[in-house]
């Protein structure tokens, strides 16, 4: 394929050359009515490019097929079968890949650390989850991927179990045995899907980690606005082999997509792909070689150790993103989320994930020498600063086994079934009917169905006091929490 178009960026600049006006929704009318102060703060340009997909963009019966067209660039462009876009980010990818390889009231074996879209894919499906628990790391109080080995156990033990599903790459960039755990699946007939929201970047350089396509996954969801140069909810997922059905897939995700997609998100993912297919390998290379660098000079800052051959190693991960750059901050005796904080109110500067002892920095192909700089002094500054900042409040981190709860019910008879909030503390022995995830990265610590023990309540109301946030229970200061009425203590 011609993969110099980019049919939806054409088609955009089509209705602009044309002079096209519509009588139909969005109300601003390409900015027309939109707030001064609004426009001020925003600019025209997104306002000008938001028009309707069809009876806009495209005529009403999409006959154009720019959309369409974009797809299967994209598709071409990574190697895969299918590929299809979400203005609804991963959260809703994933969950029409579990819709579409599982239907509903199946079993379904996941990656214990999954993130909360998974769980919130498995209350709407009625799903059965079959946990792999993901290899915890009693040292460093964090998760690897599950190995080939645990996905075949978990296999054995669940044999109906539709498909698998695993993150990879993990917010902190490490990433599973893919190929290992795609031919466990197969020999079982079964499809795998990997939820690689981290990776849009991974087909484009071959020093990154293997891409799920070619591991042989069957279905890929990639979140393109993470390591890539779309928007905010931009997402793509991918599908390939005969074991899981696009056009089933396709009819799962119209089910749960908005059908006012937005053309600023479509637009951003078909010109990310184009400028990748021509300068991918080098912008890629050019960030890898900056984050290798970077990484060296900040472990070099007293106070601080970048993570790295901590994380690849027996019974640890597969494989690192090394634009992922994970730092640890115990030594200047102050935990992650102070960090954060103190980068963000003194340096202007905002870290994206942080925890109880690390921070952790996304370098992308957009960094160069000068954001590099900015992010090594903020990190100077705080290793000064640290001695004055008061001590953090400890987190009582639980043993491996303590994470791993109990479940009683399936998700979703738990979260929709009679419910009662009761005081935390009594909230022990109970099945939960909410979901408890500390964000981010946003891995749920309590699933709906689960039952609640002494270690993972001592765990969240530990964290937070250190500065962890609760964003999904009812009650986020933790004061009481949601567990099923029919349950008793």
């Amino acid at each position: 394929m011609d993969q110099l178009r980019a049919p939806l960026l054409e088609a955009l600049a089509d209705y602009h050359r044309l002079d096209r006006y519509g009588f139909t929704p969005p109300g601003h009318r390409q900015g027309r009515g939109a707030d001064p102060r609004v426009t001020e703060v925003m600019g025209r340009d997104p306002f000008r490019d938001d028009v309707l997909v069809s009876a806009g963009l495209d005529d009403r019966s999409s006959s154009g097929g720019y959309l369409k067209q974009a797809e299967r660039l994209m598709a071409d462009a990574v190697g895969a079968e299918h590929a299809f876009f979400s203005t609804c980010g991963s959260s809703l990818s994933v969950k029409a890949a579990m819709l579409a390889v599982a239907g509903h009231e199946g079993d379904l074996l996941l990656g214990r650390d999954a993130h909360k879209s998974v769980v919130a894919g498995l209350i709407f499906s009625g799903l059965r989850p079959c946990w792999v628990a993901p290899r915890w790391d009693a040292d460093l109080h964090l998760a690897h991927p599950p190995s080939p080995e645990q996905v075949a156990d978990v296999w054995d033990r669940h044999p109906d179990a539709a498909a698998a599903l695993v993150v990879s790459p993990t917010p902190y960039g490490t990433c599973a045995d893919l190929a290992g755990i795609a031919r466990v699946c197969h020999s079982r007939g079964r499809p795998l899907i990997v939820d690689e929201a981290w990776g849009a970047h991974l087909p484009f350089h071959p020093e990154l980690p293997t891409w799920a396509m070619d591991a042989g996954a069957d279905v890929c969801v990639v979140s393109v606005h993470k390591m890539g140069a779309g928007f905010e909810q931009g997402s793509v997922f991918h599908v390939q082999g005969d074991l899981v059905d696009p056009s089933r897939i396709a009819a799962c995700a119209d089910l749960l997509m908005t059908t006012s997609p937005n053309v600023l998100l479509y637009a951003a993912l078909d010109g990310w792909r184009r400028q990748m297919v021509e300068h991918g390998e080098s912008l890629l290379g050019a960030a890898l070689e900056l984050a290798r660098r970077l990484r060296r000079e900040l472990d070099q800052v007293p106070g601080l150790h970048v993570l790295e051959d901590e994380l690849v190693r027996r019974e640890a991960s597969h494989d690192l993103d090394q634009l992922q750059v994970l730092i640890e901050v115990t030594e200047l005796g102050i935990s992650g989320y102070q960090a954060a904080d103190w980068l963000r109110e003194h340096e202007r500067v905002d870290i994206g994930l942080s925890d109880h002892g690390r921070i952790l920095a996304t370098l992308s192909m957009a960094d160069d020498e000068t954001t590099a700089r900015r992010l090594r002094s903020a990190l100077e500054a705080l290793a000064a600063a640290a001695r004055d900042l008061p001590r953090p409040h400890p987190v009582q981190l639980p043993r491996p086994s303590g994470l791993e709860l109990e479940s009683v019910d399936r998700p979703r008879d738990a979260f929709f079934g009679p419910a009662e909030s009761v005081p935390v503390r009594d909230a022990i022995g109970r099945v939960a009917a909410e979901q408890i995830t500390p964000y981010p990265p946003g891995i749920p610590a309590v699933v709906p169905g689960e039952r609640i023990n002494r270690e993972v309540i001592d765990y969240l109301l530990s964290g937070l006091k250190a500065g962890i946030v609760l964003p999904d229970p009812a009650d986020p200061t933790l004061e009481t929490i949601r567990v099923t009425a029919s349950a008793s203590p």
